[in-house]
C-alpha cells in the first residue's frame, strides 16, 4: 500500500492498488446484493424505521474489507486483533439495533442482524483476496434470505421422523464414513466397508431427490409428475400405488387406466437412466457398454407413457360433473423414506450379501454365476446387483462386459416383474399399456445391445 511519487507530481497508480481496490469493490458488491434483498423486504417500512438496509449492508461489506486490509498492513500476526475490534464493533452497533427494533416492534426475528455479521465476514475474505469465496458466500446468502417462505413451507411439511431420517443419515455419513477401513475385509477380502457405505448413500441420496420432491409436490400435482418422482423413489412402490388406485377406479372414469399407465411407465422410464447414472459413478468402463441399451429401454416406455398421456388409441374418458378432473392425482404412494436409517441399513446388508454371495458363486462356479445372481437378484431390486456388478469392474475382479451383460439382465427381469405386478394389481385394467410400453422397452433395449454388439467394435 505504498505509494512512490515525484515532488509535485502525482504518480501513475501501481498495480498493487489496482488489486486492493478490486478487492474493495468485491466486499461492496457483496454487502450491496445481501443488502438489496433485505432492503427489498423491508421497502414497506418507512425511512429510518428498519435497522440495516442496502446501503447499509453495503457499508459493513465494506468495513469487512477495510479491517482485513489495514490488518494485512500490520506485522505478521498483529492484524487479528484489528479485524476482531472492527467485528466487535459492528457486533454491538447491531445488538443496539436490535433491542430498539425489538422493544419497539416485538418482532424477535435475528436474521437482519446475523446477516449483517456474515455480510462482514464475506467483506473480509474479499479484502483477503478471497474473492471467489465472497461472491459465492453472498448469493448463497441472499438466495437463503430470499426463499424464507419457501423455506418455511417445506419445514412446514418435513415430518418428524424424517427430520430425524436425515440427521441419521447426515450423522453416520459424515462422521462414520470417513473412518471406515477402505480394504477388503472378510471371505476373499470381498467386503469394502467403506465402499459399501459410499453406494449406500449415494443410492439414498438419489431416491431421496424423488420421495422429498413428491411430499413437497403433494398428491394432487397429477398423475404423470407423480410417476417421473416416483420413479427416482422407487419405480416399484410407484407401480403398486398407480396399479392399486386403477383396480379401486370409479366407473365415472375420474382416473383414466391410460393416465395410470402413464404414470406407471414414467416411473420405470426413469430407472434405466438411473441405472446408467449409479454405474458410471461407480465403474466408468460400464458406460460404453450399458449406454444404448438403457437410454434405449427409457425412451421407449417413455414414448408410450406419452402417448399414453395423449389419449392415443382410446377415446376421450369425461370426467364426473360431480367431481373435479384433478381427483384423478390423488394418489399417495407408500414409498419408504430412502434415508430412513433402517432402510439404510437394511440395503446397505442386502448389498454386502449380494457382493460376498458373488465373489463365492463367481470362485466356486465360475463368472457366469453373474448371471444367475443377476436373475434373482432383479426380482425384487436394480440398485443392489447395479452397485455390486460395478463395484466388480472398478476392482478389477470382472470384466466389464460380463458385469455390463449381468446388470441389463437385472433390469430385464425387474422390468418383467414390474409389468407383471401392475396387470395382477389393477385386475388387468392397464394390461394392453402395460404389456406395449414395457414390453416395448424391452424390446428396444435388446434390439440396441444386439446392434451394438454387431456394429461397434469391442
Amino acid at each position: 500500500m505504498r505509494r512512490t511519487a515525484a515532488a509535485g507530481h502525482s504518480a501513475p497508480m501501481p498495480l498493487d492498488d489496482l488489486a486492493l481496490l478490486e478487492r474493495l469493490a468485491a466486499a461492496l458488491a457483496a454487502g450491496l446484493l445481501i443488502g438489496l434483498e433485505r432492503g427489498w423486504r423491508a421497502r414497506a417500512l418507512a425511512e429510518g424505521a428498519r435497522v440495516a438496509g442496502l446501503r447499509t449492508f453495503g457499508l459493513i461489506g465494506l468495513l469487512g474489507g477495510l479491517a482485513s486490509l489495514l490488518g494485512q498492513a500490520e506485522a505478521p500476526g498483529q492484524g487479528l486483533p484489528v479485524l476482531a475490534a472492527a467485528f466487535l464493533a459492528l457486533g454491538l452497533v447491531l445488538a443496539a439495533g436490535y433491542w430498539r427494533a425489538t422493544a419497539a416492534s416485538r418482532d424477535l426475528s435475528a436474521t437482519s442482524a446475523v446477516a449483517a455479521l456474515v455480510t462482514f465476514g464475506l467483506g473480509a475474505a474479499a479484502g483477503a483476496g478471497e474473492l471467489a469465496v465472497a461472491g459465492a458466500g453472498a448469493v448463497i446468502v441472499a438466495l437463503l434470505l430470499g426463499t424464507k417462505p419457501q423455506l418455511h413451507r417445506l419445514v412446514g411439511r418435513l415430518e418428524r421422523r424424517e427430520l430425524l431420517a436425515v440427521l441419521q443419515l447426515l450423522l453416520i455419513s459424515l462422521v462414520l464414513l470417513p473412518v471406515l477401513p477402505d480394504r477388503g475385509l472378510g471371505p476373499w477380502q470381498a467386503l469394502n466397508p467403506y465402499r459399501i457405505w459410499w453406494m449406500v448413500v449415494l443410492v439414498a441420496g438419489l431416491s431421496s431427490i424423488g420421495y422429498f420432491a413428491i411430499r413437497l409436490a403433494g398428491p394432487r400435482r397429477g398423475l404423470l409428475l407423480t410417476g417421473l418422482l416416483g420413479g427416482l423413489a422407487s419405480s416399484t412402490a410407484t407401480t403398486v400405488a398407480l396399479a392399486r388406485r386403477a383396480a379401486s377406479a370409479k366407473p365415472e372414469g375420474l382416473a383414466p387406466p391410460r393416465l395410470l399407465a402413464a404414470g406407471i411407465l414414467l416411473s420405470c422410464a426413469v430407472m434405466f437412466p438411473r441405472m446408467l447414472l449409479v454405474s458410471g459413478l461407480i465403474a466408468p468402463a460400464l458406460l460404453p457398454l450399458l449406454a444404448a441399451p438403457l437410454l434405449a429401454a427409457g425412451l421407449a416406455a417413455a414414448a408410450v407413457a406419452l402417448w399414453a398421456a395423449a389419449g392415443g388409441g382410446s377415446a376421450p374418458e369425461k370426467p364426473a360433473p360431480q367431481e373435479p378432473a384433478r381427483e384423478e392425482a390423488a394418489v399417495r404412494l407408500e414409498a419408504e423414506n430412502p434415508l430412513e436409517l433402517g432402510t439404510a441399513l437394511k440395503f446397505g446388508l442386502l448389498l454386502a450379501a449380494i457382493l460376498l454371495g458373488t465373489e463365492a458363486l463367481r470362485r466356486w462356479v465360475g463368472n457366469e454365476a453373474l448371471y444367475l445372481i443377476a436373475a434373482v437378484s432383479g426380482l425384487a431390486d436394480v440398485d443392489a446387483v447395479t452397485l455390486s456388478f460395478s463395484a466388480l469392474v472398478a476392482d478389477g475382479a470382472a470384466l466389464p462386459a460380463l458385469a455390463g451383460g449381468a446388470i441389463l439382465l437385472a433390469a430385464g427381469v425387474n422390468t418383467a416383474v414390474k409389468g407383471a405386478l401392475g396387470m395382477a394389481l389393477s385386475r388387468g385394467r392397464l394390461w394392453s399399456w402395460l404389456a406395449g410400453g414395457l414390453g416395448g422397452a424391452l424390446l428396444a433395449g435388446a434390439a440396441a445391445m444386439l446392434g451394438q454388439r454387431l456394429f461397434v467394435p469391442a
